[in-house]
């Protein structure tokens, strides 16, 4: 596995090389380290050797340290494409997804067969909303891994991609019965099955997946929101208290462990368990993402002094004429899913689910003040109706429920002054403990809770307060989650009159809509409406901690919704 270019010293490295591959083989990455650094030191501008290291520090879960060799390596031979592939790994362990991208790309530059490569970044430019980009990657990988691990998975996630579900469903289940040790295609089957409701089944995959690959304890978070966990669960609560030793956990595999052991001990009635482990997970994420809320503070500032009444009052010079889009935003976990679930039921409608459109063209305009140029806004709406006409090419309306859309109402409104908004609301410490007790995906700039959460909160509301005051009553719509789950049909009729559709009944049975919902609410999704999570933080009430002034804030909202 070793070699070593340099023969001035063959005799000092070569036993260093020789006990490190014995450790390695062995299943002793950490031990390999130091024997590894030792001879990276004797022969420092070996690409090999800082490649070995670099590896090695990966598999034992020394992210930075990684990083910092495979480096080395490439800086000493830029054409080494199995150092980018491996960097690519470790920056995508840190959360820097930009430069994995970068690195899986120099991969696949310098060798276009790099099959892990291209499923790599295919998962990490989907994950950022490009799904054209993903498609190519993941039809890369699957070109040419053809019937390897990675190339038949690429294919199932090109087909997912491209919502192919039969087909994808088709293509795991050949992957597993040739291979049935593949944890990953396991995971993929179960996340497929979750999100159309056939939860049993999803529940077996993610099982299977845990036992063949314990560090993808992870899964456990998707396994526990299939359904509630009750007292027949037995073991259940042991088996991932357990897995918390796990060696060589990953950070973000022990946020998602933390979660799923919250839930599952909510589920049972623990509340002051489930808060530990909402508490360890939260503070678990922050060990590797800080938030800055005063840059954030004043960000929102600065989108408010730009939105002004008379820029919005252009919409109608500036804007498109065409009214596909409903735009359902809010914060998460206010009831997007649901009132996207009762919209995207009506036959006209197409559902897009979260698109990160907004998020990155808002944040073009945002820096670079295009936002007052024509020529900037017909681009971006011309460019938004081609990503729905993809998604629903005959469709009325199409949704788009990204809840950071929040962040660019006025934007979007000026761009498309016929398009529909939605605000969804809920009590801000039911919404704030639902975000606590939450995954969201590291490449979110978003806090999970503590005083960050409170302040990002206030921010929201601040924003929110200038958009109901500057946008039209008619198209900046809001919908309360506890008016809403209280009386659901005068509700849901002002919602679908507001995006100009004529009645149908079946928007009041969203829990029969029949596509495949990917957020964590899905078992939710697939329940009609209900009012278990109204007033739920009283359950948490001894244990809310720094979330605590947000109580006052629900008990305001609650008083001015009943003025």
């Amino acid at each position: 596995m070793y070699r070593f270019p340099n023969p001035a010293a063959p005799h000092r490295v070569a036993p260093l090389l020789a006990l490190a591959t014995k450790l390695l083989g062995a299943g002793q990455p950490a031990d390999a380290i130091a024997p590894l650094r030792e001879a990276a030191l004797l022969e420092p501008s070996n690409p090999i050797i800082q490649h070995d290291l670099g590896l090695a520090c990966l598999e034992a879960g020394s992210i930075p340290d990684a990083i910092a060799a495979l480096q080395r390596a490439v800086a000493s031979n830029p054409r080494y494409s199995d150092a980018y592939l491996r960097l690519g790994v470790a920056l995508e362990k840190l959360g820097d997804n930009g430069a994995a991208i970068i690195a899986y790309d120099r991969a696949t530059e310098l060798r276009p067969s790099l099959t892990e490569a291209w499923f790599r970044a295919g998962a990490l430019v989907y994950m950022l909303g490009h799904r054209d980009e993903a498609i190519g990657c993941f039809r890369r990988a699957a070109a040419t891994g053809g019937e390897t691990s990675f190339g038949r998975l690429g294919k199932a996630r090109a087909l997912l991609t491209e919502d192919r579900n039969q087909e994808a469903e088709q293509v795991l289940r050949r992957t597993l019965k040739r291979d049935p040790k593949n944890a990953m295609a396991h995971d993929l089957l179960g996340d497929l099955l979750s999100e159309f409701g056939r939860f049993d089944e999803a529940r077996e995959c993610f099982q299977r997946a845990i036992n063949l690959a314990p560090l993808l304890a992870g899964c456990y978070y998707d396994l526990v929101r299939c359904r509630p966990v009750t007292s027949d669960d037995d073991g259940l609560l042991q088996q991932m208290e357990a897995a918390l030793d796990t060696p060589g956990l990953e950070a973000g595999q022990r946020v998602r462990l933390h979660l799923a052991l919250g839930k599952a001990a909510d589920d049972l009635g623990d509340y002051a368990l489930a808060m530990q482990h909402f508490d360890a997970a939260d503070a678990v994420r922050r060990g590797s993402l800080s938030f800055d809320s005063a840059a954030f503070s004043a960000e929102i500032d600065r989108l408010i002094a730009r939105s002004t009444p008379e820029w919005i009052a252009r919409a109608s010079q500036l804007g498109s004429c065409d009214a596909t889009p409903v735009l359902i935003l809010g914060m998460p976990r206010s009831g997007t899913t649901l009132v996207e679930q009762i919209i995207s039921n009506h036959p006209e409608v197409g559902a897009g689910g979260e698109l990160h459109f907004w998020n990155e063209r808002g944040a073009v305009w945002h820096q670079s003040g295009a936002g007052t140029d024509t020529a900037f806004l017909a681009k971006a709406a011309a460019d938004y109706l081609g990503v729905l006409r993809t998604i629903a090419p005959k469709a009325p309306r199409v949704t788009d429920k990204m809840p950071f859309n929040f962040l660019w109402a006025g934007l979007i409104h000026v761009a498309f002054p016929r398009a529909v908004i939605i605000h969804c609301r809920r009590a801000a410490v039911d919404t704030a403990l639902s975000i606590h007790q939450t995954h969201f995906h590291p490449s979110l700039a978003f806090p999970t809770g503590g005083s960050e959460l409170v302040m990002y909160f206030r921010s929201y509301q601040r924003l929110v307060d200038h958009w109901r005051s500057v946008l039209p009553q008619d198209r900046f719509i809001e919908v309360d989650y506890e008016e809403l789950t209280r009386a659901p049909e005068p509700v849901i009729r002002r919602i679908i009159a507001a995006c100009g559709l004529a009645w149908d009944d079946a928007c009041l049975r969203p829990e029969s809509n029949p596509r495949a919902v990917r957020t964590p609410s899905k078992w939710q999704a697939r329940q009609p409406i209900y009012r278990n999570s109204v007033a739920r933080w009283q359950r948490y009430e001894p244990w809310l901690g720094l979330l605590r002034p947000l109580v006052d804030d629900s008990e305001s909202e609650a008083r001015t919704a009943l003025s």
